[in-house]
């Protein structure tokens, strides 16, 4: 398998990117990495992260000179920038060159790429960014997380369909339950977006709808797919972020505040790491694009190495369980019974 890496994604590109290349290619002996970026910058890490190991043999570096940053326009970025990694790389997973793609780079980039250098998948309206976040018992998936921020009923309809393609394929979970974030339990409340999508979900029997999920409940193990235009799932995911932070800071404060707490402390060490392993979105790797024609991952902008390595698996895993022809079987399931009915 055959992976294209934007070298210079990222606020620790390209260290962070190159080690996490090496990473991943010492678990997984057969895995492939090109690696894409203005060489005179990549070339010098590679020479060193790369110097004593055989995986070398397997990457390719690429020499992409043109680098799309977070201050440009997304779609003129990728339309003029023809020579940078985020559109050589999705114009080569299009033609079967590379079997996924993965960066930490500009999100508005990616997905811009994804919908007009590499494509939709047929019948799918909006693509959307769908991370996997923690729920104290495993991993609920996201979706919307910001590639839509103004939706219509039949977007949210297709998020829960390609969600659940995504989590059969990824993690196992037969018959996932759909819930849709809402401000009350009851099918009457929200509004007219989620009052409208409401009995679309409901009415589609290819899925476990489960109904309203209040803010509450989305981190209760309440479902495991959890749809929202890209607004409100940019604020969920963000504010989870900070929440987490902020308790981990409350907790460690406490703790060194007297001799008793440090004592403590010292023994709930090993849970501690535990929490904070179960909370670290490096362990994830990053959020896949759903509904382009192909794996594409895209990572956090303050990626770790490691973080890169897990996205790199992430790719495996997506391109391996055929999350692509999931969502593409799954649409046409949908589309079959619209007609019968």
């Amino acid at each position: 398998m055959k992976i294209y890496l934007d070298a210079m994604g990222g606020d620790n590109a390209p260290r962070a990117t190159v080690e996490g290349a090496l990473e991943a290619m010492n678990l997984y002996p057969e895995l492939q990495v090109e690696l894409a970026g203005p060489m005179e910058q990549v070339q010098p890490v590679v020479d060193e992260v790369f110097a004593s190991s055989t995986a070398r043999d397997r990457l390719t570096l690429t020499d992409c000179q043109e680098v799309i940053t977070n201050c440009e326009s997304p779609v003129m970025a990728v339309r003029k920038k023809k020579n940078s990694a985020i559109v050589d790389g999705m114009l080569k997973l299009r033609d079967g060159q590379v079997d996924a793609f993965v960066s930490a780079g500009s999100t508005g980039a990616v997905l811009a790429g994804g919908m007009f250098r590499l494509g939709r998948i047929q019948g799918i309206e909006r693509p959307a960014l769908a991370p996997l976040l923690p729920n104290g018992k495993d991993y609920f998936l996201l979706i919307d997380c910001g590639a839509n921020v103004d939706c219509r009923p039949e977007y949210l309809h297709q998020f829960a369909l390609m969600g659940k393609a995504y989590m059969q394929g990824m993690r196992g979970i037969e018959n996932p339950r759909i819930g849709l974030v809402n401000n009350g339990a009851e099918a009457e409340k929200g509004c007219a977006l989620t009052k409208e999508t409401y009995p679309l979900l409901e009415g589609d029997k290819n899925l476990n709808f489960v109904g309203n999920i209040e803010a509450r409940e989305i981190t209760n193990d309440a479902a495991d797919v959890i749809v929202c235009d890209g607004f409100v799932g940019n604020v969920i995911l963000k504010f989870m972020e900070g929440v987490a932070g902020t308790l981990m800071g409350i907790i460690k404060k406490e703790i060194f505040a007297d001799t008793r707490g440090k004592l403590g402390g010292l023994l709930a060490k090993p849970a501690f790491k535990r929490v904070k392993k179960t909370m670290d979105y490096s362990e994830v790797g990053g959020a896949p694009l759903l509904g382009v024609r192909g794996c594409v991952i895209k990572a956090h902008g303050s990626c770790n190495a490691h973080a890169i390595a897990c996205a790199l698996k992430q790719a495996i895993l997506m391109y391996e369980s055929d999350v692509v022809g999931k969502i593409q079987q799954g649409l046409v399931c949908a589309e079959t019974e619209t007609v019968t009915e």
